[in-house]
């Protein structure tokens, strides 16, 4: 019992979306264990503030893309969310692994980068609004600056704060 309350901590929703996902309680368990140790087990190091002001630029550069290039906007974006965390250390080959490694440190991002996934994968298709894409770049946007480290999120990088968050683009209607 020690131990779900800790993974449910620990994990807070991505235990109960793993535990639903998996089919039960112990499944899930496991699959948050083997999370852990794989976790563990990567080589995951800050970036050089070389690195993050350099990142900082190019995620400034998709904010301003966006206003004339939602969709392309999308995928750079999650090029970029990549890129970082590969030089961080963490493996890029498959979408899933990256979402499960996020979630041992950022549990509280992992569905926000989901969503932000999702969204991508629906552009692709055709099938996403420009709300939608707005959406997806804020959720790319929270796990960038997490992942920049180093005080990141102390450089404000947008303008808008009317909703008491930091927007990464403006809405086209504000534009």
């Amino acid at each position: 019992m020690r131990r779900s309350r800790s993974l449910q901590e620990g994990f807070g929703r991505e235990y109960d979306r793993t535990v639903e996902e998996t089919g039960g309680r112990r499944e899930g368990e496991r699959e948050l264990i083997e999370r852990q140790k794989r976790h563990d087990a990567l080589d995951i190091r800050e970036l050089t503030p070389q690195a993050r002001e350099r990142y900082r630029e190019e995620w400034q550069a998709t904010q301003v893309r966006f206003v004339d290039d939602p969709s392309g906007a999308v995928g750079q974006a999650d090029v970029l969310v990549q890129r970082v965390m590969k030089e961080r250390g963490y493996p890029t080959d498959d979408f899933e692994q990256r979402a499960a490694d996020i979630s041992v440190e950022h549990p509280d991002l992992v569905e926000r980068y989901r969503t932000a996934h999702g969204i991508a994968q629906s552009n692709e298709k055709g099938t996403a609004s420009t709300e939608d894409l707005r959406q997806s770049v804020r959720h790319y946007r929270s796990l960038f600056e997490t992942l920049l480290g180093g005080g990141a999120s102390d450089q404000q990088l947008s303008r808008d704060t009317s909703t008491g968050e930091q927007s990464d683009v403006e809405s086209p209607a504000r534009s």
